[in-house]
């Protein structure tokens, strides 16, 4: 009994040697949340990452309902957030989170995702000229001219992405022109159901950009109005702030061993960080106000485009009511005309009853006289009817 025992022991933990193998054997799922992103360094280099939300946090410091913002399966509209370490941008086919080092895009395969990389990869090349040891001019003291200051790398990033999207808004606006000026013309020469069915696609399409363009124009607005929300932006010049302060809480420490002294020190000098003078946001205000210039300029070219429409309704209205107008018209004139035939009708329907008249024993002159005499009546009837008509405005 005892050898049966063992035996069947024996079973089972090869049977559970074999799930665990077999549990090995399988591919590893992904975590909840693991997307694939596009990293671009300050360099110019990318690379595909795959990460998981919470390190996406942990590296850029945002919290959980900014990565929503970034979700390609919701529908936000177009947002810039600046925070303490990361700018979310939410701009038109652009979902990125940019540092003072990188920039972490959700990967797509769509044209204008790639045609805005390779651009931002050529704006991160962008970074000044050493000067080197063996120049001349630094040898001799002789003085250098400086060329225009270098942007900070979010600011670079920042630019592109706004320049992506201005593209962008920009083509589709061009598109909807070339299509709507010429349909619009067309209608107002031929009403049809075709041109109108045209015309009801293109009016679509325009209150669809129109809202697009100004949720870019409001958010840049928002921006230029809140000092506070750009100084948030300036990622490089905070990081340069806060190394200093690390090092010096780090001495500080070794010096004092006293830990209740360390973190008055700590909490003293980052509060002085958070509540010292702002950062000059004038290098960036004139950045967005480039850029807001620009989106201005399209939502200028919506509105013309959109009164062009208004006008073209207002238009074809005039011409239904003035076709309305003829036609009521004419229904005035053909129901007093059956009017007076109807009396015409009468006078005949009296000379065709059977019964004895002296005129129906005269000459044959007579009918063609009452005949003719009928006629006349009813035209002069006819014509006394409309001109009366006339005069009275009702024709």
């Amino acid at each position: 009994m005892a050898y049966k025992l063992h035996g069947h022991g024996e079973e089972e933990l090869g049977r559970s040697a074999a799930a665990a193998h077999a549990q090995q054997q399988q591919p590893r799922r992904k975590g909840i949340g693991t997307r694939v992103w596009l990293v671009v360094s300050e360099s110019g280099d990318s690379h595909v990452e795959e990460v998981g939300k919470h390190a996406i946090m942990r590296r850029t410091g945002l919290p959980g309902r900014d990565l929503r913002v970034l979700d390609p399966m919701l529908s936000y509209p177009s947002t810039i957030l600046g925070r303490e370490r990361a700018i979310v941008i939410n701009l038109e086919h652009i979902k990125a989170i940019v540092t003072a080092t990188e920039v972490l895009m959700v990967n797509s395969t769509n044209p204008l995702v790639v045609q805005f990389v390779a651009d931002l990869r050529d704006r991160a090349r962008d970074t000044p000229h050493q000067k080197s040891e063996d120049d001349p001019n630094s040898m001799t003291g002789t003085p250098v001219v400086e060329g225009p200051k270098l942007l900070p790398f979010e600011f670079r990033a920042l630019e592109a992405c706004l320049e992506s999207a201005c593209r962008c808004l920009e083509s589709e606006t061009q598109t909807l022109e070339q299509e709507a000026y010429p349909a619009l013309d067309e209608l107002t020469s031929k009403i049809s159901t075709l041109n109108l069915e045209r015309v009801r696609q293109i009016k679509s399409r325009l209150v669809a950009i129109s809202g697009r363009v100004q949720k870019v124009r409001d958010e840049l607005e928002h921006l230029l109005d809140d000092d506070n929300d750009m100084a948030e932006m300036y990622l490089t010049e905070k990081l340069a702030e806060q190394t200093p302060l690390k090092e010096e809480l780090y001495d500080e420490a070794q010096e004092d061993d006293d830990e209740g002294g360390v973190e008055e020190y700590k909490s003293r000098h980052s509060s002085e960080v958070f509540t010292g003078v702002k950062p000059n946001v004038e290098e960036l205000e004139m950045l967005l106000e480039a850029y807001f210039a620009q989106i201005d300029g399209i939502s200028q070219k919506l509105y013309h485009m959109s009164e062009y429409v208004n006008d073209t309704e207002d238009f074809i209205n005039i011409m239904l009511d003035e076709k309305q107008n003829q036609l009521l018209q004419m229904g005035v004139m053909l129901s007093t005309a059956n009017m007076i035939l109807n009396a015409g009708i009468v006078v005949v329907g009296l000379f065709g009853m059977n019964i004895g008249i002296s005129l129906f024993d005269g000459k044959p002159i007579q009918f063609w006289e009452t005949v003719c005499g009928t006629i006349g009546g009813c035209v002069t009837l006819y014509l006394i009817a409309v001109g009366w008509g006339k005069k009275k405005t009702l024709i």
